[in-house]
């Protein structure tokens, strides 16, 4: 049995998304780990006091999680408003969460300018993505938490069975 997994709370069916919906996820595992004690769940927008709803928001120009950490780029709702500093301390809050829970893994939705941790879009706001890692998704990985996106749950499977 491996350790605990950080997952995102709307993966549980939360309505916590940008929208004010959840994104349940449905796999015999996560009920099992849930059954087990083994899941530790957060939104990390909430975890940074940003509303339900709230407006969509995507990383600038293309940039990932990593440039934004590093101050490369910016968090941009789709109104304009820079929720950067919020992103971070979303992040900040879900690795210190994650940290205390004892967390070796993170199972998160992809897509996310948090959680995203194969492909993000692309800061336009029309549907494109590509290639990258959201914030929060950056920083569990730079802190030796093994990530996987919600279409990975097989291969998080086989690494925790």
């Amino acid at each position: 049995m491996g350790g605990k997994i950080l997952i995102s709370a709307c993966l549980l069916g939360h309505g916590v998304r940008y929208d004010g919906k959840g994104k349940l996820l449905s796999h015999p595992a996560i009920e099992r780990w849930k059954n087990e004690g083994r899941l530790v769940s957060i939104c990390p927008e909430m975890a940074a006091g940003m509303p339900v709803p709230r407006p969509p928001a995507e990383i600038e120009n293309g940039a990932s999680g990593l440039d934004v950490l590093k101050g490369r780029a910016r968090v941009l709702e789709i109104t304009g408003g820079d929720v950067t500093a919020e992103f971070i301390r979303g992040a900040q809050k879900a690795l210190a969460f994650a940290q205390d829970n004892g967390c070796d893994y993170a199972l998160l939705i992809d897509g996310s300018p948090s959680c995203g941790s194969v492909a993000i879009y692309d800061g336009s706001f029309s549907g494109l993505k590509h290639a990258g890692n959201g914030i929060t998704a950056a920083l569990l990985a730079q802190a030796g938490i093994t990530i996987f996106s919600h279409n990975q749950i097989e291969q998080l499977v086989q690494l925790t069975e």
